[in-house]
Order: C-alpha cells, then structure tokens, then sequence
C-alpha cells in the first residue's frame, strides 16, 4: 500500500543491524565512492540555532540533512538531528536524539520513519573508520581518544574494525570519571586495554592515530604535540590550532564545500580567515577510496582528516536497515490515509 509507512524505534534499528560496525564501515566506503562518482544530491545542511554558532556548544541547533544517494542504494531522505548540551544534566537523556525519514524511489511517498540516534553515531564512527583505513599506518597500534562521549565511543569501534594491530587505547576527558567509566564499559566492548590518562598531551603523544570528539569552544591539540607517521581524525568542531593543519603533509576532507558551508571546524574557521588556501587538500576521501588520490604513501606522513558528516551517509545506512526490517518483519506499519483527501 503506497501510504503505508514503517515505523522503526530505536530497538527495531538495533534488530536489524544498526549496531553492526562491519556494515557501518563497508557502507560508509560505498557512500563515499559514489560520492566522488557525483552519483547523489546532496543540498547544503540547514541549522537551527537560536544565536551565533557559539550558542551551538550551550544551548544546541538541530540539523536537516535532506539527500539522494544513488548506486545499489537508490534512496531518498532526510536526517532531522538534534543536540542538547544540557539535556544529560538537566533532563537525564541523551545530548542527541532524532529521526531519519525515507522515501519512496518512484512515487516519492514516506516509506519508512525511523530512530537516527544509533545510525548517526555508527556513521559517524565508520567515516573515521574508512579514513583510518586508507590513511593510517598499517602498524598502528595504538590510540588516542579525547572526549569519552558517544561519538568516541563508535570511534572505538570502528578503529577496533579497521585497525588489525590495535594493542593500547587512551582516552581522556575533563571529567574523570566519565573518562573512568569510557574505559570500564568499552574495554569490555573492543576487548583492548584503555588507559585513562590525564592531559589531551599525553593522549596525543605516542598514538598512531588520535581522535578529538568533544564539546570544546577552544583549540585542544596543539603544533608541537604532534609528530610524523600520525593520523590526526578531527570529529568535533574547533579542536585544534591552525597550526595542526599547516603541520600536515596531507590534508583530506569528506566533502570540502559542505565543510565551508558548515563553517565550524577548524579548517573552515580558518579558511575563513583567509590563512588556509584550499589547494592544501590532498583529496577529498573517495578520490582516495577510488584511487583517483593517493591514500598514505610512508610511514613518516602526518596526515589530517576532517569530516562535516553527509545526508548520504545516513540515508544510505537507512535503506540498508529498512530492507533488513521488511525482510524480518520488523516495526510498526502506519497508514498514512485510506481515501486522500486532495488527492488530483
């Protein structure tokens, strides 16, 4: 029935996979081929916020993400996320919460509505995941995590996929004990020793790979923490100084224009600025996944990677678990009309 919609809570999506990080990561780096093939549209990400881009890190924004990916996915939707700094002190629940709607292929129709909070982190995750493994050392044993929310939490889990030589985790974080309980319950998870250090330095020392995946409203990761052979997976918004990125012997991105549009990275901050020339971007990454751009070529490379995050991405993970539930016979099917009102 055209107007029937599927209906999938958040324990639907996990049924049917959504936890799943191998498939997180093998879709992310089929995304992000037919992104360098032009095989989607993607129209600029709207923010609502209420203030500057600074209210973001206080009082929160939500995001629209409307997009078509095409290949095997064939699919239409739009991502409606939203993040609350306050929520998880002031009302017990997750900074993030949201929906992912599908449509249709022929008649556009609503086909499927469904939670977004585990395919947006998983997929946030599995970008990091498809950089680390065109762009890390194939020895990389160990890393760094600054920030023990939830984005670092698939950050993990995508590094333990893609990373076969993980041995030591670090993570740090300004509150302690969450940093502790990062550890305990993640430790568990990957199966890998973590360390709770007590400075983002020392995070960034010695680490093969490091993330930042925070909150900050001011630069972390400095110039001189950083050495050659590294690779630096910048999560979160202005998280290191410029002088990071002028470090880097390659600089690539997700997609370079919706990062300018975005406007709060580092690398758009300072592109903005006018102190970043964009010719400095090696590759944006499925030039790399495609092998149209080089990915790592030595051992001594720093290499940097930045993300915004695409609708494509989340619809593409969608479909995927869509069609799981429909074989599976899974979620709730909702009618959207018996006789349309206006219907010619």
């Amino acid at each position: 029935m055209v107007s029937e919609v599927l209906l999938l809570s958040q324990e639907d999506v996990r049924r049917c996979g959504g936890e799943d990080m191998a498939l997180a990561v093998e879709t992310m780096e089929k995304v992000y081929s037919l992104h360098q093939k032009k095989d989607y549209i993607l129209p600029n990400k709207t923010v609502l916020r209420w203030g500057d881009i600074e209210t973001e890190n206080t009082i929160g924004r939500i995001n629209s993400m409307p997009a078509f990916i095409g290949g095997e996915f064939n699919s239409a939707g739009i991502k409606w996320i939203s993040s609350n700094p306050q929520n998880p002190d002031k009302h017990n629940l997750p900074r993030a919460s949201g929906l992912i709607i599908l449509n249709d292929s022929e008649t556009f129709f609503p086909k499927a509505v469904m939670d977004a909070m585990i395919l947006s982190a998983m997929r946030t995750g599995a970008n990091s995941g498809v950089a680390a493994k065109y762009l890390a050392k194939k020895n990389s044993k160990v890393l760094g995590l600054i920030g023990a929310g939830v984005q670092n939490k698939t950050q993990l889990m995508a590094m333990n996929e893609v990373l076969d030589n993980l041995e030591e985790v670090k993570i740090n974080d300004l509150n302690i004990d969450r940093a502790k309980a990062f550890a305990e319950e993640m430790s568990k998870k990957v199966n890998l020793p973590i360390k709770v250090v007590e400075t983002a330095e020392e995070t960034v020392r010695g680490s093969d790979v490091f993330i930042t995946a925070t909150v900050t409203k001011e630069p972390i990761v400095k110039a001189d923490w950083v050495s050659e052979g590294q690779l630096y997976l910048h999560v979160g918004s202005h998280e290191c100084e410029f002088e990071v990125i002028d470090k880097a012997d390659k600089i690539v991105v997700d997609d370079w224009e919706e990062l300018k549009h975005r406007g709060v990275e580092t690398i758009s901050i300072m592109y903005a600025e006018g102190k970043f020339d964009e010719n400095n971007i090696h590759a944006e990454i499925g030039e790399v996944v495609n092998s149209v751009k080089t990915g790592r070529t030595s051992d001594e490379e720093f290499i940097y990677f930045n993300s915004v995050g695409m609708g494509i991405q989340d619809v593409a993970l969608a479909s995927i678990i869509y069609d799981k539930a429909v074989e599976k016979n899974v979620g709730t099917k909702f009618n959207m009309f018996s006789n349309p009102v206006f219907a010619k």
